[in-house]
């Protein structure tokens, strides 16, 4: 039996129903790109000073520098945020230097805001912490989502999968806005980070099975990269027009109810069907995309009425590696040596990816200016990033884009070094460039990831490798923070890992052209980056060579077993 790309060829590779996949599962991205980031706005903290009983309310009143102390805040002399006079009645309170806590709350701004979930519960001095551990929570809650995801996904289908993700995001977001507390808030955002990149995970996993190669690309860097920057830029948009958090989570959380009539349009993966004997349900998907490309399909395209008296074969062979019919595992990824080899390479490059771009994006949320205009600049950087590298990828072989990406990164963010303290502006220059290489590598990283892993597995892999880059999510906070001490170091930390995972991923095969694999013995070995190689086919070595021997060599070795030295 043919491979299920040879199989299905007479669909052709740019069909309506091609079209109509391309664009409902990269639109189901945009809510992922204001639902992460919306901490932005929803978390701020206002300018605030301590509330003075018996003076006016409204903040920075008249009196109050006679009631609490000042504080410098980045060179400007501010009223004090957690501080104030003790013995308030006092007429001679101002010239006392005795100061108490905040006993009758603060005084926020209202310039910018009307509420925030910092306002709506005083999340400021002693309670301060918990305004970033909120986002901590979430990231753990994507960290969790990116393991179960894929195990689900591989287990009971791509479809039930994202669809109850997206459902289970839109709910819990819905009721995010009527949270009671801050714990309720914590909870309900936990489980919008598990949905969210479970069905961010999942969408993608889907399109690039049911999409043919030509449009695989695209549609990873493209359509889904280019879409989650659109939600991007639609947050400050929407913040922009409505001051209040509980408001403006709803509003947002609404239009996540657009998604429910995709149920009728999207299907389940037919190379997922087949992996696990379900060849009439794929067969019938098949069938009904011809139909929708005025394509007249085989009268059987998986030879079903051939195997009516045996055990039906499929394209994909649906038994389990070990020879006993089963499920497959996140051990899997660890099986063979070519497979440890992908899967820890993969785990190496998201976490460095992952850490510095959120480094690099939580040092440019702390900028002075407009925090709408810093969202808008921040989302105009992420459709540079991925255009660049989807043009790159058109003409440049895999194992070229990401090293280059990883390199050039990390080179532009180790010159920062070198700048002079008083050349800021080729300060910012080659951080936002840096940045522009980085956002490009976290876009083709996706669809390298998915073409390296096999079917059986490809869900659960990328699972694996998007909860390991939650790893470098966590850590990234840290190496900002580290910023405030000495403005280089982070630079120099992100750039040198930037380094080593760029020559890491010389290593990585190419998939450039190839077919999916599908089992985990297709799973291609590591190239070595000193010499070009090229596979043989053995049958073209006669005799002295045996399959039994290349298999044996190349699960030994993680290499190719059988090689032409150019």
């Amino acid at each position: 039996m043919r491979d299920y790309e040879e199989t299905i060829t007479f669909l052709g590779e740019w069909g309506p129903f091609q079209r109509l996949i391309y664009i409902l599962l990269s639109l189901s991205a945009i809510p992922n790109g204001y639902m992460s980031l919306s901490m932005v706005f929803l978390g701020d903290i206002p300018p605030h000073h301590c509330r003075v009983p018996f003076l006016n309310s409204s903040y920075g009143g008249l009196g109050y520098n006679l009631s609490i102390p000042t504080e410098e805040l980045k060179g400007e002399t501010i009223l004090s945020r957690c501080r104030r006079y003790s013995e308030q009645e006092d007429s001679d309170a101002a010239y006392r230097n005795d100061t108490e806590g905040c006993l009758d709350g603060w005084v926020f701004s209202e310039e910018r805001y009307v509420s925030t979930i910092v306002t709506e519960w005083n999340l400021v001095c002693d309670e301060a912490w918990k305004a970033p551990f909120t986002l901590t929570v979430f990231i753990i809650g994507v960290l969790v989502g990116s393991f179960c995801s894929g195990i689900l996904s591989d287990r009971y289908g791509r479809k039930i999968t994202y669809f109850s993700a997206k459902a289970m995001e839109t709910i819990c977001a819905s009721i995010l806005a009527i949270s009671q507390s801050w714990e309720m808030f914590c909870a309900l955002y936990f489980i919008i980070g598990v949905m969210q990149i479970s069905g961010y995970c999942t969408a993608f996993i889907l399109g690039s099975e049911l999409l043919s190669k030509s449009a695989r690309v695209s549609f990873g860097i493209l359509g889904v990269c280019l879409c989650f920057a659109t939600g991007y830029a639609i947050l400050p948009l929407f913040a922009y027009f409505i001051r209040d958090w509980r408001t403006l989570q709803l509003a947002l959380s609404v239009l996540g109810f657009l998604y429910i009539p995709l149920w009728w349009y999207i299907p389940e993966s037919p190379r997922w069907l087949i992996t696990q004997g379900r060849l009439q349900e794929a067969e019938a998907i098949i069938r009904a995309a011809a139909k929708k490309n005025a394509i007249t399909p085989p009268e059987d395209i998986f030879q079903l009425k051939h195997s009516a008296d045996t055990k039906v074969s499929s394209p994909l062979e649906t038994q389990h590696e070990s020879g006993v019919q089963g499920k497959y595992s996140w051990l899997d990824l660890l099986k063979t040596a070519n497979m440890r080899n992908i899967t820890v390479i993969n785990i190496i490059i998201w976490i460095t990816i992952a850490l510095t771009y959120y480094g690099l994006s939580f040092n440019t949320s702390n900028l002075d200016g407009d925090p709408y205009l810093n969202c808008l600049i921040a989302a105009a950087t992420e459709y540079l990033g991925y255009v660049f590298v989807w043009f790159t990828t058109r003409y440049a072989p895999r194992r070229f884009v990401l090293p280059f990406t990883l390199l050039l990164g990390g080179a532009l963010l180790l010159l920062i070094k070198f700048v002079p303290e008083e050349l800021t502006g080729l300060t910012v220059t080659l951080a936002m460039t840096g940045r522009l290489a980085v956002t490009g590598a976290f876009s083709f990283v996706y669809v390298y990831s998915t073409e390296l892993f096999p079917t059986v597995i490809r869900n659960m892999g990328l699972g694996v490798t998007s909860m390991a880059s939650r790893i470098g999510s966590a850590v990234s906070p840290y190496i900002a923070y580290i910023g405030s001490y000495n403005k280089i170091l982070p630079f120099i930390l992100m750039g040198a890992i930037c380094l080593f995972s760029g020559g890491l991923s010389l290593l990585l095969p190419e998939t450039k052209g190839e077919k999916l694999p599908e089992l985990i013995s297709q799973v291609k070995p590591l190239q070595c980056c000193c010499y070009k190689t090229r596979s043989v086919d053995l049958n073209t070595l006669g005799g002295d060579v045996h399959l039994g021997d290349e298999d044996e060599m190349a699960q030994t070795r993680g290499w190719e077993a059988v090689v032409i030295k150019d």
